[in-house]
């Protein structure tokens, strides 16, 4: 008893006596995963996570590229680091993600207050970046890589609520969108060892998360055959391709192995999400019945602009089809308006298919110019700003009507919930999502997070269902 006390003192000052660090996430969720790898490795040489970059040695902005608006608030962020610097000599301050990736080593040059650039793939080697900044010596790394996934490092879940919890199951992007950034700063797509996956979410559900979601920038093409790119398969064995493990058959072991824990996934593809998806999460209770499925137009012209493999009447069998086999399920978007060329016919057509999906929720933006791809180096971006903010705001708007319809149908009916976080209008309340992962927001009544709550629904807004729980 003695000696276990001493060890956990002894452990204690190891925490206390550690170097702080903070991470900011920006961005999708594949950021939020890798800020927890990040954090990981970060514990592994000594550091332990802060909220409060004034009580930190290390702030790292794990950064997006996708919009050019997204690059300026990181900019704007740094400002704002630069006052803390100043009263902090000793403070490091590194970017990470994918604006690292696009900038490289402009970014020490534009940035003067930056002392670390890594990028992606390139997380395993901040130990030694760090040890590079105390020498005195610039700290880059922005080197992609065709393997990597780090799928044997168990992300630190530093800022988490213990119910859900993100499990990247690939890495990159294969499929050149020209508007699209990502390939470049995130590279060819690989696939993640299935065993792997299947221990880190053992792990998680061992530590009492409720839900897990699996991300890739497109889980639909997940591919294991023993390893390597995804183009690479058909020089695979023939017994690696008659082995090999689809997206369907990675869902389906994960749900047949955690039975009781929620499974969701995104984002998926139009081009790639096919009928056994479909028919795996129908078999499934336990596989939530969501899909995001970004369309980014409705028009055909624009969408051969965009190098998208679909065109809007596939697109529109498509949701017919999920329709069918998951009468049920909740259906989001992205939607991009203003891309070079873009007509007001072809704005129409975007307002059209929007009409005949009727989506739950989405996703919309302006047209954002990035530097490096095809549509900017190909295209004039040449939609004037205010008709790109006036279709914008004619998009959001018909959406908004759209939720507002879709969730005024759950009325009197019940939503099974799982209890996330306390709302953010009354403490009196809870809020979590439905299987449909639309928000849901009730009385406390006895539930505490982590429960599953069943809500009769008793009125709603545009993006919340509102209810009350039968009483435990």
């Amino acid at each position: 008893m003695i000696s276990k006390t001493l060890e956990l003192n002894k452990k204690k000052k190891r925490i206390s006596n550690s170097k702080k660090f903070s991470i900011i996430s920006y961005g999708c969720q594949m950021n939020v995963s890798d800020s927890e790898v990040v954090a990981s490795i970060l514990e592994s040489i000594g550091y332990s996570y802060s909220d409060d970059i004034n009580n930190s040695e290390l702030v790292l902005l794990n950064t997006c590229s996708i919009r050019e608006k997204a690059e300026q608030t990181v900019r704007k962020k740094l400002e704002s680091i630069n006052a803390v610097k100043k009263i902090n000599k000793n403070l490091k301050v590194g970017v990470l993600g994918c604006m690292a990736e696009r900038l490289k080593e402009k970014f020490l040059e534009e940035e003067k207050i930056v002392d670390l650039v890594v990028g992606p793939d390139a997380y395993r080697d901040i130990p030694n970046l760090l040890k590079e900044i105390e020498f005195g010596n610039d700290a880059v790394n922005v080197l992609l890589s065709k393997e990597e996934t780090y799928a044997d490092i168990n992300p630190s879940r530093f800022n988490t609520n213990g119910i859900n919890a993100f499990v990247s199951i690939t890495r990159g992007c294969d499929n050149m969108c020209t508007f699209c950034i990502v390939p470049f700063t995130r590279g060819r797509e690989r696939s993640r060892d299935p065993k792997s996956i299947l221990k880190e979410i053992n792990e998680l559900v061992n530590n009492g998360y409720k839900e897990v979601t699996l991300l890739g920038q497109n889980v639909d093409s997940y591919l294991w055959y023993g390893g390597g790119l995804k183009k690479d398969f058909n020089k695979a064995s023939e017994i690696q391709r008659r082995t090999s493990i689809n997206f369907s058959k990675l869902l389906d072991l994960v749900a047949k192995n955690f039975p009781k824990t929620r499974i969701r996934f995104t984002t998926s593809n139009p081009q790639d999400i096919d009928d056994t998806v479909l028919e795996t999460m129908a078999k499934h209770n336990n596989i939530c019945n969501h899909i995001h499925l970004p369309v980014q137009s409705g028009s055909d012209k624009i969408l051969k602009k965009m190098n998208r493999k679909h065109s809007s009447d596939e697109y529109l069998r498509l949701v017919d089809k999920i329709k069918k086999l998951l009468p049920d399920c909740g259906i989001s978007h992205d939607m991009i308006c203003g891309f070079p060329y873009e007509t007001e016919n072809d704005h129409l057509d975007t307002l059209s298919l929007m009409n005949k999906v009727k989506y739950d929720f989405g996703f919309m933006f302006k047209y954002s110019e990035r530097p490096g791809t095809l549509a900017a180096r190909k295209y004039k971006d040449n939609v004037p700003e205010e008709i790109k903010q006036r279709r914008l705001s004619e998009i959001i708007n018909l959406q908004l009507k759209h939720s507002f319809e879709n969730l005024s149908t759950y009325i009197d009916k019940y939503s099974n919930v799982l209890v996330e976080k306390e709302s953010k209008k009354s403490k009196d309340y809870w809020c979590g999502r439905n299987p449909q992962n639309i928000m849901v927001v009730f009385p406390k009544d006895g539930y505490k997070i982590g429960d599953y709550a069943k809500v009769k629904i008793l009125s709603n807004t545009s993006t919340t269902l509102i209810g009350e729980a039968i009483k435990k």
